[in-house]
């Protein structure tokens, strides 16, 4: 025992405070938010403590998702992870791979592409509110502005207000701020594969083609799983950026996250906390088998 403590007494010392931290403001407060969910606290005389607060289990997360706005809210989240995802892994591995190839002027490029990750998503939600507005004809502005200009009105739209994909609009300016985020991560898997594989597959008359597609591309798969992992957490609780360019009461831009903001604005705690938890279930789902398959892969 005396063995023992002295080995890992230090060490859980050094790390205890920390641990309790972490625990009081990460996993108690997510139980407590859990604890929340599955009471009927939907009201300000009730989150005042003025009025009993009962529990009723699983009925706010029932509601919730019989709900069509909460369905079309969910519809929007797929959505726009979808648009956000594809337009970023293939914008910033398009990039990279110009990038890798030694060109004149490629450092400048690289950081012209990393320039917007410095920007808040609130600043350049401003801006692209104004670059998507819906206005079209004499009053249009932004970009139905500039197609009319260069004689493309065919391609005027009312970008997010428009109901069906309107939140789709609103990946573009997602697109544009986080794929040189991705570009970076696929530039460095591209600079990371070591020259001997790439001259072994030369030496053994491999194109230009077979050696990406055989020894490079495969090399890039874990860069590719964590830009995946990144980009999809990153939109699932997308809220900055949409209230920017939006606002709460657009039933075209709704995400769960707006959702909760509008609930907790309310005073509707038990709602807001509900989904709260689906956010924080869906993006678990969606990290720990990651987490669990690179931790095979470290002990391996």
């Amino acid at each position: 025992m005396r063995t023992r403590v002295r080995r890992y007494g230090p060490p859980l010392l050094l790390i205890s405070p920390s641990l309790v931290l972490v625990g009081v403001f990460v996993y108690v407060l997510i139980a407590r938010n859990l604890w929340t969910s599955m009471t009927d606290n939907h009201t300000a005389a009730q989150a005042n403590g003025r009025k009993d607060v009962s529990f009723v289990f699983l009925e706010n997360y029932v509601a919730l998702f019989k709900s069509p706005q909460f369905q079309h809210s969910l519809w929007n989240l797929v959505l726009f992870t979808a648009v956000f995802l594809v337009g970023a892994m293939i914008v910033g591995f398009v990039w990279a791979w110009l990038l890798e190839r030694p060109l004149p002027g490629g450092r400048i490029f690289q950081t012209v592409y990393l320039f917007p990750m410095a920007i808040s998503f609130v600043a350049s939600g401003v801006v692209w509110r104004w670059l998507l507005n819906s206005n079209q004809g004499d009053s249009a502005t932004g970009l139905n502005r500039l197609f009319q200009m260069v004689g493309l009105d065919a391609l005027e739209n009312p970008w997010w207000n428009q109901v069906a994909f309107g939140i789709a609009a609103i990946a573009i300016p997602a697109i544009w701020q986080l794929s040189g985020y991705v570009m970076a991560l696929f530039l460095a898997g591209f600079r990371g594969v070591p020259d001997d594989l790439r001259e072994a597959a030369r030496m053994d008359g491999a194109s230009s083609l077979q050696m990406y597609r055989h020894v490079i591309f495969p090399q890039l798969t874990p860069v590719l799983m964590s830009a995946i992992v990144i980009i999809a957490h990153m939109s699932l609780k997308s809220f900055d950026l949409i209230m920017s360019i939006s606002k709460p009461a657009n039933y075209q831009t709704k995400v769960p996250a707006v959702d909760m903001y509008v609930f907790k604005s309310s005073f509707d705690y038990a709602n807001a906390a509900a989904v709260g938890t689906v956010l924080l279930a869906f993006i678990a789902i969606l990290i720990v088998p990651y987490l669990i398959q690179q931790h095979r892969e470290r002990t391996r």
